[in-house]
């Protein structure tokens, strides 16, 4: 582990242990550490601000009230990564079910339509590319996708958060590039 590593995980525990002893500010501390890095994962995962934005509002309060049993079993970034992942997964699959159940083609305009604005915003036709390959794939490759490019961790960190071999992931990683690649080339 290099000093930089370290330094986190000790400043890390730091905060905890200062929380844990009734010090909120320490909390606050490490959710401006945190936060943003939290929204980014989600949003790459759900590819949607309002979705990312409830799921980070969903991890601090389970950071909130999580934080006292936190052993420091691993580091605190990984831990976090875990929830979110876990959190964007979950909502990916209700969004899933929400979408067979009440299937209909005005709410499918509608709900198009609110991705396209946020497309236009981003106007970045590769990116929009990207992220629309990102929803065709099954929701374990779309989160080893994100969390390798978008992320930039590594596949043994990946392992830690998600619990699967090395392997395997460089296998789901390796279909899931596959797949984007070829629909992102695929001609309109």
């Amino acid at each position: 582990m290099n000093n930089f590593n370290k330094m986190q995980i000790d400043n890390d525990f730091e905060l905890v242990e200062k929380f844990v002893s009734g010090d909120e500010t320490a909390f606050n501390l490490l959710v401006r550490k945190y936060q943003k890095k939290i929204y980014w994962h989600a949003r790459q995962m759900l590819g949607d601000h309002h979705d990312a934005d409830e799921i980070t509002q969903e991890v601090l309060i389970v950071m909130y009230n999580k934080l006292k049993t936190f052993g420091f079993k691993s580091s605190l970034y990984t831990w976090i990564y875990k929830i979110v992942s876990t959190r964007s997964l979950n909502q990916i699959r209700r969004k899933k079910l929400k979408k067979l159940i009440t299937f209909d083609s005005a709410n499918e305009k509608e709900l198009s339509s609110k991705h396209d604005i946020i497309q236009d915003i981003a106007n970045r036709d590769k990116l929009e590319k990207v992220n629309n390959a990102l929803d065709k794939l099954p929701a374990k490759q779309r989160q080893i996708f994100v969390m390798r490019n978008y992320d930039q961790l590594s596949y043994e960190e990946i392992s830690k958060i998600t619990g699967k071999s090395v392997g395997g992931l460089k296998a789901n990683y390796f279909h899931a590039l596959k797949k984007i690649l070829e629909l992102v080339n695929e001609k309109d």
